[in-house]
């Protein structure tokens, strides 16, 4: 009885913890408030800036990021490999550019990187330079993770090449394929 009554109340727990991190709006992507931060937090880190651009009336983007982008924030692999970022290009923000000393509106920032459907995903350095091909977009989510796994390996290599980063490869469990994690030398 007691084994029981202790699997509830774990269970139970779990449940509210998870409802908790959710009302909380933990594990969405974090919108981008600086490229400055962000890009210097990714160059110290070895790791790609990666732009989720969305509108907040897109359909396609709510489906992204609750199937491919909050599960990939959640894995302690990516976290290590990417830093992942929404710009809401419907919104008001005001995001502070790359100089760290003017702001940009978001719609401006879609503009400035040719952003014409949502969600696009845009991967960059700390200077704000694309690292791999977009991903524009989504038809089908069946693949969307192994095509996101590609680009940020591309991402990586360009990175290594310009910042003599060097990445450790290890296996990851959630997906069963070959994560690279970055480190400085």
């Amino acid at each position: 009885m007691k084994t029981k009554r202790r699997k509830w109340i774990s269970r139970t727990l779990a449940v509210v913890a998870v409802l908790t991190l959710r009302a909380a709006g933990a594990g969405g992507v974090p919108l981008i408030d600086s490229l400055n931060k962000d890009g210097r937090q990714a160059e110290r880190n070895c790791k790609p800036l990666l732009l989720e651009f969305s509108a907040s009336t897109c359909s396609y983007c709510q489906l992204l990021e609750e199937e491919v982008l909050n599960p990939t924030l959640l894995d302690r692999d990516y976290d290590r490999r990417v830093l992942i970022r929404k710009v809401v290009i419907d919104g008001a923000r005001q995001i502070t550019n790359f100089d760290g000393r003017d702001t940009i509106g978001a719609n401006q920032l879609a503009r400035r990187y040719k952003v014409h459907v949502t969600p696009t995903l845009v991967f960059i350095d700390s200077q704000g330079q694309e690292l791999a091909k977009r991903m524009v977009g989504v038809t089908t989510l069946d693949f969307y993770g192994a095509y996101l796994d590609a680009a940020l390996d591309t991402a990586q290599q360009k990175l290594q090449a310009q910042n003599k980063c060097e990445f450790e490869v290890s296996q990851s469990h959630n997906r069963g394929v070959a994560i690279i994690s970055p480190h400085r030398p």
